[in-house]
Protein backbone atom coordinates (compact mmCIF):
# COMPACT_ATOMS: atom_id res chain seq x y z
CA UNK A 1 0.00 0.00 0.00
CA UNK A 2 1.35 3.40 -0.41
CA UNK A 3 1.66 5.56 2.11
CA UNK A 4 -0.40 9.39 1.66
CA UNK A 5 2.22 12.20 0.72
CA UNK A 6 3.04 14.34 3.42
CA UNK A 7 2.45 18.20 3.11
CA UNK A 8 4.82 20.75 4.82
CA UNK A 9 3.66 23.16 6.51
CA UNK A 10 5.55 26.55 7.04
CA UNK A 11 6.48 27.51 9.81
CA UNK A 12 5.39 31.13 10.08
CA UNK A 13 1.56 29.50 9.24
CA UNK A 14 2.17 27.48 12.77
CA UNK A 15 -0.04 28.73 15.63
CA UNK A 16 1.26 27.51 19.45
CA UNK A 17 -2.09 26.67 21.75
CA UNK A 18 -3.58 30.16 22.13
CA UNK A 19 -1.69 32.45 20.19
CA UNK A 20 -4.10 35.56 19.45
CA UNK A 21 -4.16 37.44 16.50
CA UNK A 22 -4.05 41.13 15.43
CA UNK A 23 -6.76 43.41 16.78
CA UNK A 24 -9.24 45.10 14.15
CA UNK A 25 -11.71 48.31 14.70
CA UNK A 26 -14.25 47.10 12.75
CA UNK A 27 -17.11 49.48 13.91
CA UNK A 28 -20.59 49.32 12.19
CA UNK A 29 -22.46 51.77 10.22
CA UNK A 30 -24.57 53.25 12.82
CA UNK A 31 -22.63 52.45 16.01
CA UNK A 32 -19.42 53.97 14.33
CA UNK A 33 -21.99 57.08 13.47
CA UNK A 34 -23.03 57.78 16.99
CA UNK A 35 -19.85 57.34 18.72
CA UNK A 36 -18.01 59.46 16.53
CA UNK A 37 -20.37 62.09 16.41
CA UNK A 38 -20.60 61.81 20.35
CA UNK A 39 -16.59 62.01 20.50
CA UNK A 40 -16.56 65.15 18.36
CA UNK A 41 -19.38 67.02 19.83
CA UNK A 42 -17.78 66.53 23.06
CA UNK A 43 -14.02 67.47 21.93
CA UNK A 44 -15.96 70.85 20.77
CA UNK A 45 -17.64 71.20 24.00
CA UNK A 46 -14.52 71.29 25.72
CA UNK A 47 -12.72 73.66 22.72
CA UNK A 48 -14.93 76.06 23.67
CA UNK A 49 -14.68 75.91 27.45
CA UNK A 50 -11.10 76.74 26.61
CA UNK A 51 -12.41 79.65 24.36
CA UNK A 52 -14.59 80.84 27.38
CA UNK A 53 -11.90 80.43 29.73
CA UNK A 54 -9.80 83.16 27.95
CA UNK A 55 -12.16 85.32 27.63
CA UNK A 56 -13.43 85.46 31.02
CA UNK A 57 -10.02 85.47 32.24
CA UNK A 58 -9.56 88.23 29.98
CA UNK A 59 -12.81 90.18 32.13
CA UNK A 60 -11.29 89.38 35.16
CA UNK A 61 -8.00 91.21 34.35
CA UNK A 62 -9.94 94.03 32.93
CA UNK A 63 -11.53 94.18 36.42
CA UNK A 64 -8.73 94.63 38.18
CA UNK A 65 -6.99 96.82 35.80
CA UNK A 66 -9.60 99.33 36.76
CA UNK A 67 -9.66 98.45 40.05
CA UNK A 68 -6.10 99.64 40.69
CA UNK A 69 -6.12 102.36 38.39
CA UNK A 70 -6.44 106.00 40.23
CA UNK A 71 -9.63 107.39 40.74
CA UNK A 72 -10.79 109.79 38.29
CA UNK A 73 -14.24 112.31 38.32
CA UNK A 74 -17.04 110.60 37.08
CA UNK A 75 -18.34 112.51 34.19
CA UNK A 76 -21.53 114.24 34.81
CA UNK A 77 -23.27 112.68 31.95
CA UNK A 78 -22.73 109.13 31.49
CA UNK A 79 -23.37 108.20 28.31
CA UNK A 80 -21.57 104.33 27.97
CA UNK A 81 -22.31 103.04 31.57
CA UNK A 82 -20.43 99.75 30.79
CA UNK A 83 -17.00 100.89 30.19
CA UNK A 84 -17.25 102.69 34.10
CA UNK A 85 -17.89 99.70 35.58
CA UNK A 86 -15.46 98.79 38.13
CA UNK A 87 -13.83 102.16 37.55
CA UNK A 88 -12.45 104.08 40.72
CA UNK A 89 -14.01 106.91 40.64
CA UNK A 90 -14.77 109.89 42.74
CA UNK A 91 -17.43 112.47 43.44
CA UNK A 92 -17.90 115.52 45.09
CA UNK A 93 -21.68 116.99 46.27
CA UNK A 94 -24.01 115.77 50.04
CA UNK A 95 -26.07 113.05 50.71
CA UNK A 96 -30.05 112.78 51.60
CA UNK A 97 -29.75 111.18 54.58
CA UNK A 98 -33.12 111.19 55.07
CA UNK A 99 -33.76 109.17 51.99
CA UNK A 100 -31.44 106.15 52.64
CA UNK A 101 -32.43 102.81 50.98
CA UNK A 102 -31.29 98.89 52.75
CA UNK A 103 -29.80 96.78 50.34
CA UNK A 104 -30.16 93.26 51.89
CA UNK A 105 -29.49 90.57 53.27
CA UNK A 106 -25.66 91.43 53.41
CA UNK A 107 -23.11 89.65 55.67
CA UNK A 108 -19.92 90.31 56.96
CA UNK A 109 -17.70 88.21 58.69
CA UNK A 110 -21.18 86.03 59.37
CA UNK A 111 -23.07 88.80 60.92
CA UNK A 112 -26.15 89.52 59.48
CA UNK A 113 -26.92 93.44 58.12
CA UNK A 114 -27.65 95.49 55.15
CA UNK A 115 -25.99 97.84 52.61
CA UNK A 116 -27.02 101.49 53.02
CA UNK A 117 -27.53 103.21 49.50
CA UNK A 118 -27.64 106.73 50.02
CA UNK A 119 -28.74 109.09 47.30
CA UNK A 120 -25.73 112.27 46.95
CA UNK A 121 -26.26 115.03 44.87
CA UNK A 122 -24.03 116.21 42.69
CA UNK A 123 -22.07 119.41 43.04
CA UNK A 124 -21.25 119.43 39.42
CA UNK A 125 -25.02 119.35 38.54
CA UNK A 126 -24.88 116.09 37.47
CA UNK A 127 -27.92 114.62 39.14
CA UNK A 128 -28.52 112.05 41.35
CA UNK A 129 -26.53 108.88 42.07
CA UNK A 130 -26.63 106.19 44.14
CA UNK A 131 -24.14 105.43 46.59
CA UNK A 132 -23.51 102.15 48.49
CA UNK A 133 -21.92 103.95 51.81
CA UNK A 134 -21.40 100.01 53.10
CA UNK A 135 -22.37 97.91 55.78
CA UNK A 136 -24.11 97.90 59.16
CA UNK A 137 -25.52 95.20 60.81
CA UNK A 138 -28.90 94.41 61.74
CA UNK A 139 -29.44 96.84 65.08
CA UNK A 140 -27.97 99.50 63.11
CA UNK A 141 -30.22 100.10 60.54
CA UNK A 142 -31.76 102.48 62.34
CA UNK A 143 -29.85 105.80 61.68
CA UNK A 144 -29.96 106.96 64.93
CA UNK A 145 -27.89 104.53 66.12
CA UNK A 146 -25.15 105.09 63.95
CA UNK A 147 -25.78 109.31 63.97
CA UNK A 148 -22.06 110.11 63.98
CA UNK A 149 -21.84 108.37 60.37
CA UNK A 150 -24.60 110.97 58.73
CA UNK A 151 -22.24 112.93 57.12
CA UNK A 152 -23.63 116.07 56.66
CA UNK A 153 -22.76 119.22 53.97
CA UNK A 154 -20.30 119.07 51.08
CA UNK A 155 -18.13 116.02 51.11
CA UNK A 156 -15.96 113.98 48.46
CA UNK A 157 -16.41 110.75 48.03
CA UNK A 158 -14.35 107.60 46.46
CA UNK A 159 -15.41 104.55 45.63
CA UNK A 160 -15.89 101.76 42.74
CA UNK A 161 -18.75 102.31 40.28
CA UNK A 162 -20.98 99.43 39.18
CA UNK A 163 -23.16 98.77 36.77
CA UNK A 164 -26.16 97.22 38.69
CA UNK A 165 -26.72 94.08 37.46
CA UNK A 166 -30.10 92.79 36.35
CA UNK A 167 -32.49 90.91 38.55
CA UNK A 168 -31.96 87.30 38.73
CA UNK A 169 -34.63 84.82 37.49
CA UNK A 170 -34.74 83.39 40.80
CA UNK A 171 -34.55 86.72 42.81
CA UNK A 172 -38.32 87.51 44.94
CA UNK A 173 -39.73 90.76 44.62
CA UNK A 174 -38.11 93.70 46.35
CA UNK A 175 -40.15 94.30 49.79
CA UNK A 176 -40.51 98.24 48.23
CA UNK A 177 -43.23 99.40 51.37
CA UNK A 178 -40.53 98.35 53.72
CA UNK A 179 -37.56 100.18 51.81
CA UNK A 180 -36.06 96.73 51.58
CA UNK A 181 -34.50 96.08 48.53
CA UNK A 182 -32.71 92.47 47.06
CA UNK A 183 -31.74 93.85 43.69
CA UNK A 184 -31.25 97.44 42.34
CA UNK A 185 -34.18 98.71 40.86
CA UNK A 186 -33.35 102.23 40.28
CA UNK A 187 -36.85 103.76 39.22
CA UNK A 188 -38.61 102.28 41.51
CA UNK A 189 -35.85 103.41 44.50
CA UNK A 190 -36.10 106.72 42.97
CA UNK A 191 -39.88 107.11 43.61
CA UNK A 192 -39.27 105.55 47.35
CA UNK A 193 -36.60 108.11 47.95
CA UNK A 194 -38.45 110.61 46.09
CA UNK A 195 -35.32 111.77 43.99
CA UNK A 196 -35.14 111.94 39.85
CA UNK A 197 -33.84 108.76 38.24
CA UNK A 198 -30.68 108.28 39.42
CA UNK A 199 -27.40 107.92 37.34
CA UNK A 200 -27.44 104.25 35.70
CA UNK A 201 -24.02 103.57 37.56
CA UNK A 202 -23.67 103.10 41.37
CA UNK A 203 -20.95 103.85 43.48
CA UNK A 204 -19.73 101.31 46.04
CA UNK A 205 -17.60 103.68 48.87
CA UNK A 206 -14.30 102.53 49.30
CA UNK A 207 -12.89 101.47 52.65
CA UNK A 208 -12.21 104.97 54.15
CA UNK A 209 -13.67 104.78 57.74
CA UNK A 210 -16.99 106.64 58.65
CA UNK A 211 -16.81 108.64 61.79
CA UNK A 212 -18.66 106.39 64.48
CA UNK A 213 -17.18 103.00 62.46
CA UNK A 214 -19.99 103.08 60.59
CA UNK A 215 -21.42 102.18 57.54
CA UNK A 216 -18.09 99.87 56.58
CA UNK A 217 -17.50 100.88 52.70
CA UNK A 218 -14.98 98.82 50.36
CA UNK A 219 -17.93 96.25 50.84
CA UNK A 220 -16.85 95.91 46.61
CA UNK A 221 -16.69 91.73 45.56
CA UNK A 222 -15.57 90.30 42.20
CA UNK A 223 -17.95 87.71 41.97
CA UNK A 224 -17.43 86.29 38.49
CA UNK A 225 -16.86 82.91 38.50
CA UNK A 226 -13.90 80.74 35.83
CA UNK A 227 -14.59 77.62 36.29
CA UNK A 228 -14.08 76.44 32.11
CA UNK A 229 -11.17 74.99 32.72
CA UNK A 230 -12.40 72.02 35.27
CA UNK A 231 -15.08 71.86 32.39
CA UNK A 232 -12.83 71.50 29.50
CA UNK A 233 -11.34 68.96 31.27
CA UNK A 234 -14.24 66.69 31.99
CA UNK A 235 -15.49 67.37 28.57
CA UNK A 236 -12.14 66.39 27.10
CA UNK A 237 -12.03 63.50 29.67
CA UNK A 238 -15.27 62.41 28.60
CA UNK A 239 -14.61 62.30 24.83
CA UNK A 240 -11.69 60.08 25.22
CA UNK A 241 -13.40 57.83 27.66
CA UNK A 242 -16.12 57.27 24.87
CA UNK A 243 -13.16 56.95 22.25
CA UNK A 244 -11.63 53.85 24.40
CA UNK A 245 -15.27 52.04 24.97
CA UNK A 246 -15.81 52.41 21.15
CA UNK A 247 -12.76 50.91 20.23
CA UNK A 248 -12.89 48.14 22.87
CA UNK A 249 -16.72 47.76 21.67
CA UNK A 250 -16.24 47.75 17.84
CA UNK A 251 -12.97 45.78 17.65
CA UNK A 252 -12.40 42.02 16.40
CA UNK A 253 -9.69 39.62 17.55
CA UNK A 254 -8.50 37.93 13.91
CA UNK A 255 -6.09 35.49 13.22
CA UNK A 256 -3.72 35.43 9.90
Amino acid sequence: MTSPPITAVPASAAKAPGTRGRRRFRPTFWGGLVAGGAIVFMAGLGTWQVQRLFWKQGILDHIQQQMAAAPVELPAKIDDPKIWDYRRVRLSGHFLNDHELYLGARSLKGAPGYDVVTPFVRADGGGVVLVDRGWVPTQGKDPARRPDGQLEGEVTVQGVARVPPPRGWMQPDNLVNDNFWLWYDLPAMAAKAGTEVPEPVVVEADATPNPGGFPIGGQTRVTIPNDHLQYAITWYCLAIALAVIAYLRFSRVETD
